[in-house]
């Protein structure tokens, strides 16, 4: 299920002229992700419309020792069905999982986004996250760092 939210959003992406998530997903990442119990379905009316995977790996190749990454948890591969992008279900997950990194006493909710994904970059903006910086490595595409309070 989530591999298919995964493909799901990968194709929309490319329908759009955006090279995000172009490569299949990392069966072995979401398999263990599962087993930890750090990725989460969205369900409706029994069906699965989202995915987010939440949990404190800090990527080293974007927070600093400076940034104090054990005050935050992170958010990785968060898709939303196209049959249910629009309704606010992204928004609702973030909450959840500002909730859930408060109840762990952490500060901060983070994730990092793809450097050149404008829209998503407004939606996390949006959704109540500052960016941080742009963090610009040859060997990654991601980069553009958010964080929000978790209270």
């Amino acid at each position: 299920m989530v591999e298919a939210l995964l493909l799901e959003a990968s194709t929309w992406l490319a329908s759009r002229g955006i090279d995000q998530w172009q490569y299949p997903p990392h069966r072995d990442r979401i398999m263990e992700a599962l087993e930890r119990g750090v990725c989460f379905l969205a369900f409706e009316e029994g069906e699965p419309i989202a995915t987010i995977q939440v949990d404190d790996f800090a990527d080293p190749d974007f927070w600093t020792p400076e940034d104090q990454p054990d005050s935050a948890l992170y958010v990785h591969r968060m898709a939303v069905a196209r049959t249910a992008a629009g309704g606010g279900v992204g928004g609702l997950l973030l909450d959840w999982a500002s909730e859930r990194a408060s109840a762990q006493g952490k500060r901060w909710l983070r994730l990092d986004a793809w450097k050149d994904n404008q829209g998503l970059h407004r939606f996390y903006t949006n959704a109540g996250f500052a960016r941080v910086r742009i963090v610009d490595l040859p060997h990654r595409r991601s980069g553009a760092l958010f964080q929000r309070p978790t209270r």
